[in-house]
């Protein structure tokens, strides 16, 4: 058994951090499409839609990432599900993304100017055309920036599938050092690597939004 760090686990904290992207990419994936629903489900004409809506996203949000993990984990298979550690995180993660996307999404719908909402009932579109042709690209723009922003919190919520089972980061490193008792250098390690999945999205996120404000602000110039 080694008793030192080596290449062969800096391999191993790699493969990690590589199903860490995976994971993050499942979560955002599957949290975005879910997440679009919820926001939709938000603003809906219908108010059982709403009502439904908002209060799961008030449960999702009111409920830690961990204890949702656990439920799916333990309590999926008590049903007669088997689950394996990747289905089961990427469930959880996507479940959760899902209610703090549809909250983001949702409040970039709503700030639309209310203008540009009577201009497009004024052309007779339908609720359909009006909110895909109109109202969404305008509220693409003003989602972008602090969707992206939510994406470094995604990477770093993935260290919580460790308790599960899943071998992402995180969890690489809590068996290296098991096996060769280096707490200090193996974490010191797992953190720079978070800081090099996370701090590029973190220097795109801050253009993005910078962007928007330039763009905000040349409108308004014309506008005056």
């Amino acid at each position: 058994m080694d008793t030192a760090l080596n290449l062969n686990h800096i391999g191993f904290l790699l493969d990690g951090a590589l199903w860490t992207l995976v994971l993050s990419l499942m979560a955002f994936l599957g949290g975005g499409l879910a997440g679009f629903a919820v926001a939709m489900g938000r603003i809906a004409p219908q108010r059982i839609i709403r009502i439904l809506t908002t209060g799961y996203v008030q449960l999702v949000q009111g409920t830690p990432l961990l204890v949702i993990m656990f439920v799916i984990y333990f309590g999926l298979p008590t049903l007669g599900f088997s689950i394996s550690p990747l289905l089961a995180a990427g469930l959880s993660m996507t479940i959760y993304v899902s209610a703090y996307l549809g909250e983001i999404w949702r409040g970039a719908i709503q700030s639309v100017p209310r203008a540009q909402w009577e201009a497009a009932e004024c052309l007779a579109l339908s609720r359909g055309q009006r909110m895909f042709k109109v109202i969404l690209p305008q509220a693409i723009r003003i989602a972008t920036p602090p969707t992206v922003g939510f994406s470094v919190q995604i990477i770093k919520n993935t260290s919580l599938a460790s308790v599960v089972g899943f071998v992402e980061l995180t969890r690489a490193g809590q068996l290296i050092n098991n096996s060769i008792f280096e707490p200090f250098m193996i974490y010191l390690i797992i953190a720079g690597l978070y800081f090099c999945l996370c701090f590029p999205v973190s220097l795109l996120s801050r253009r993005l939004e910078r962007t928007g404000v330039a763009r905000a602000q040349r409108i308004e110039l014309v506008s005056a």
